[in-house]
């Protein structure tokens, strides 16, 4: 019986340290509602999710402030129709999230369809209670040889 206590005892402790902290937690919501804005074009929403000083890096080597990147979506010049995001990891550090995940979307910029498979790193600050992003850099993710 002791045995089983003890045993209960770990397998409790141990979901407790791969439970993410309220901070992970917060900032993958912040990446999920950031996600929906895109997909929405929702100028109100984006602008709220990402910092005055943003710095948005493309794939292709274009970087946006945080007005060129707003107005990107809203005027229809980039467009999301779909967006998948996978393997995302979070590592918090004092009022810094580092973000990490892949990216897979169906795209309609300018009214010409594509897909796109990207790797994006994101940095999130943390203003008040709520967390913002200041910086994206996504990279193909290079095809399988």
């Amino acid at each position: 019986m002791k045995a089983f206590f003890s045993l209960l005892a770990l397998t409790a402790f141990s979901q407790l340290a791969f439970a993410q902290s309220k901070d992970e937690q917060a900032v993958a919501a912040a990446v999920a509602q950031l996600r929906t804005a895109m997909l929405a074009a929702d100028k109100p929403a984006l602008e709220a999710l990402t910092g005055p000083s943003l710095t948005y890096g493309h794939s292709n080597g274009r970087i946006e402030t945080q007005a060129q990147f707003v107005d990107y979506l809203v005027s229809g010049k980039g467009d999301f129709v779909t967006m998948d995001l996978s393997e995302q990891s979070i590592l918090i550090t004092g009022p810094t999230a580092i973000v990490r995940h892949t990216l897979s979307a169906d795209t309609n910029d300018g009214g010409k369809a594509g897909h796109v498979n990207l790797y994006v790193m994101m940095v999130w600050s943390k203003s008040g209670k709520h967390w913002k992003l200041i910086g994206r850099q996504a990279v193909k993710v290079p095809p399988a040889s």
